[in-house]
């Protein structure tokens, strides 16, 4: 069935138009007064037409379960999350949840022992908002089969025990991912890359069809089983479906203070943590672009940063380093250079600001540094990390384009970028405007964005998100 989308603005030309679309393709933009000639026709009101949204980093089912957990995000200490949780009520049996504490700011430590006070006998796991720490109660640990002295595990360890944590059926939890692509959607999203550690080829198979296509990132243990199945980054592996890269570690995190730096943290020697060295590192990568697989590398302290950039130099290739938090000055043009993607994720900079002065001190200019990476020609591509932040992506295009996301004012102001930067880096490469020929994945605003102010965008309607063609959001 065609479409006409009547009266829409492209993109930020301040240019009104008809835009038609027939199967899975653009194939007029008009002046405004095209005949529908048995389209369906959507009033765009002057509202925004943009390429589909992509948000380039999720994890699909850690965020759909983080919106059936306990809300831990307003806890000022461990006590206090230990509160919070028991106010939640019980669950006698049943594993109970709680998600998005952050404890770099925390006079205190989370430890088993404040659980057990509140909820004695009650199985209870609490996650770290960057997901980089699993706090459990000592019964928690019980059903788990593990131990702990204080119960806090991070890093691999918290990654292992996160997959094997008892969890509803299959069938409940698929629902829950579906439920959230059908979100994702209503906010503009055509595309997601969802970084699971799981088998997400074989999850995305086994469910319906999801509201948003859906790259399934490779776990590093998935590596040789993904390649004996003859896999290849970008290879279509079902409806809406394709193969994304492979996912390896090279440090931990900001809040967790396993993020790996040429500085020593605040409090001692410590640098942080890596978890790839570059001798054991380079043979696994070599391996996977061997056999056509891409690479996305996780780094967020400059030290990382630096490693995983000297990887890509090594190996002759590009690829992508997700989060890229803390940069050397000296690697920031190293990016482009090297074609290598920064896959950043702007709302964690609001969210972080406060623990990045606490434990980068004198740094801080160099961290979150989106409009350094723009300046020197690297390509920018946005993502949220849910359920680090909501997956929303006009949360990452504020956070981008005013460093807040509260009365302060914005955080390292110069690092700010313009709104038509913000958004073109949430597009997946495809710019801001859209043209005869396009693929007909769109979302319609339901502003014109040009000369909007920065303070609306959070709150910003979407009148139509379309993907191949077909509405999979319409208000």
């Amino acid at each position: 069935m065609a479409l006409l989308l009547r009266d829409v603005t492209i993109g930020f030309t301040g240019r009104r138009a008809d835009v038609r679309v027939e199967g899975r393709r653009l194939v007029a933009v008009e002046p405004v007064g095209l005949p529908a000639d048995g389209a369906e026709v959507v009033d765009g009101r002057g509202g925004t037409l943009l390429p589909g949204l992509v948000d380039t980093h999720v994890h699909l089912l850690q965020w759909a379960s983080s919106r059936q957990r306990v809300p831990l995000a307003g806890a000022t200490s461990a006590a206090h999350a230990a509160d919070l949780i028991a106010a939640a009520g019980t669950a006698p049996g049943e594993l109970l949840q709680g998600a998005g504490f952050h404890a770099a700011l925390w006079p205190d430590r989370p430890h088993k022992t404040l659980l057990d006070r509140v909820l004695p006998d009650q199985p209870v796991a609490l996650f770290s908002n960057d997901l980089h720490t699993l706090w459990l109660s000592s019964a928690a640990m019980r059903m788990a089969d593990v131990d702990h002295p204080t119960g806090v595990f991070i890093e691999d360890q918290c990654m292992a025990l996160t997959a094997t944590l008892p969890a509803p059926s299959t069938d409940v939890t698929d629902r829950w991912v579906l439920a959230a692509t059908e979100a994702a959607a209503a906010r503009g999203i055509t595309t997601i890359a969802d970084y699971e550690y799981t088998d997400t080829v074989a999850d995305w198979l086994r469910r319906d069809t999801p509201a948003t296509r859906i790259r399934c990132v490779i776990a590093k243990f998935l590596l040789d089983e993904t390649i004996e199945r003859g896999l290849k980054t970008g290879d279509p592996v079902g409806d809406l479906l394709t193969v994304g890269p492979l996912k390896i570690f090279m440090d931990g995190s900001l809040n967790t203070r396993t993020a790996l730096c040429h500085d020593h943290y605040p409090d001692g020697t410590y640098h942080g943590e890596l978890l790839e060295p570059l001798d054991q590192l380079l043979p696994v990568l070599r391996k996977a672009t061997g056999n056509g697989i891409g690479l996305a590398l996780h780094a967020i302290g400059d030290r990382a940063n630096t490693l995983a950039l000297d990887a890509f130099d090594h190996l002759g290739v590009g690829g992508r380093i997700e989060h890229a938090q803390l940069l050397d000055p000296a690697d920031v043009p190293r990016f482009a250079a090297l074609g290598v993607i920064a896959g950043v994720q702007p709302a964690h900079q609001p969210d972080d600001r406060d623990a990045a002065d606490r434990h980068w001190p004198g740094r801080t200019d160099r961290a979150f540094a989106y409009a350094s990476l723009h300046r020197a020609g690297a390509t920018l591509e946005f993502g949220s990390d849910a359920p680090v932040s909501a997956l929303d992506p006009w949360e990452a295009i504020a956070a981008a384009v005013t460093r807040t996301d509260d009365d302060r004012s914005g955080w390292h102001p110069e690092q700010c970028l313009p709104m038509e930067v913000a958004i073109a880096a949430s597009t997946g490469g495809r710019g801001t405007t859209v043209a005869v020929g396009d693929p007909a994945d769109l979302v319609l605003a339901g502003r014109d964005l040009t000369g909007l102010p920065p303070s609306e965008l959070r709150d910003l309607p979407i009148l139509a998100t379309v993907l191949d063609g077909g509405f999979t959001h319409r208000t």
